[in-house]
């Protein structure tokens, strides 16, 4: 299991190859962008629907607009968008950012 742990880092990954490992876990981390807002550590809930997000290669990355933009907070949230995407065969990734589900 995940350790739902977030740390704010530099860009530089230090010369490891832009790998960088867990300091609680020792497994790698994944590069969620600078504008992720991580949940609480016992929100399991919101970890799992950050998950399917990172998973499916959704970022948080900052844009010339000032954010990242619509991301899903809760499991509710992403059924839907997934469940959408199933239906409308609409990409995932790009299901997962819609601000509403038509």
């Amino acid at each position: 299991m995940p350790c739902r742990a977030s740390y704010k880092q530099s860009c530089d990954a230090g010369g490891t190859g832009g790998r960088r490992i867990c300091p609680r876990c020792a497994r790698p981390l994944i590069h969620a962008g600078s504008a992720v807002a991580a949940p609480r550590r016992r929100d399991v809930a919101a970890w799992r629907a950050l998950s399917v997000l990172l998973h499916a290669g959704v970022g948080f990355h900052k844009s010339y607009c000032g954010g990242p933009g619509y991301r899903p907070r809760t499991l509710r949230e992403v059924r839907e968008r997934t469940t959408y995407a199933r239906r409308s065969g609409e990409p995932f990734a790009r299901a997962l950012v819609r601000p509403e589900v038509p």
